[in-house]
């Protein structure tokens, strides 16, 4: 893959404008865009980001994070505190991310969304309130191991981390979920399944596969 320099305020402006070009399209009545990385990655910055490019051009925007999709300790732990096969496959509570975040985004959906649903300071629900996402709006959804669900994004953004990178910028603590991106990496392959790239192990001096596909 090749990928050229860019800032990444000038790849925050290229995302918002293809965002944009993609609603006007004649797509959907919302656009989902899925911004995936490692937490090393910081994909969340990206997204509040872009998010900002978008409310600049009039869109309204409404930024998620999977980590509001948490799934309660006792199951996240099942396992013990440091299991990397459940730290990929049952962390994430995805039939919750469908019933409450795209499901209500479908053509004939109501457009009313759930942000959130466990807090996993308290281990406990978060009882935030349903937002309205008006037609011609953007949900981006942000957080790791995003791609190979099926989930109906129209438009994914990868922000890569060599091992060496993901290594070093881990914090030790955390570094026992290494092995689950192992895995995404062997079976997903994101870098190939994602609309956009962005390299990101000088997070000074990002670089991007340009269009994408």
């Amino acid at each position: 893959m090749r990928l050229e320099a860019i800032t990444w305020e000038r790849l925050t402006e290229a995302l918002a404008e293809r965002a944009v070009g993609a609603l006007s399209e004649g797509g959907g009545p919302w656009l989902r865009v899925g911004v995936d990385g490692a937490p090393a990655a910081r994909p969340g910055e990206l997204a509040q980001s872009l998010a900002e490019a978008l409310r600049v051009r009039g869109r309204s925007v409404l930024v998620l994070s999977t980590e509001g999709f948490l799934r309660p300790a006792s199951l996240r732990f099942e396992y013990g505190h440091e299991d990397p096969d459940t730290y990929a496959d049952g962390w994430f509570d995805t039939a919750a991310l469908w019933r409450e975040v795209f499901d209500p985004l479908e053509a004939r959906g109501s457009g009313r969304v759930l942000p959130d649903l466990w807090d996993p300071v308290t281990d406990r629900a978060t009882r935030s309130g349903y937002q309205v996402l008006p037609k011609g709006g953007v949900l981006v959804v942000h957080g790791p191991l995003l791609l190979g669900r099926w989930f109906p994004f129209d438009l994914t953004v990868h922000v890569r981390l060599s091992p060496g990178a993901l290594l070093r910028r881990t914090p030790e603590r955390d570094r026992w979920t290494l092995p689950a991106f192992e895995r995404y990496e062997e079976e997903v392959r994101p870098a190939e399944s994602a609309d956009v790239v962005v390299r990101a192990d000088d997070p000074r001096h990002p670089a991007w596969d340009g269009a994408g596909r």
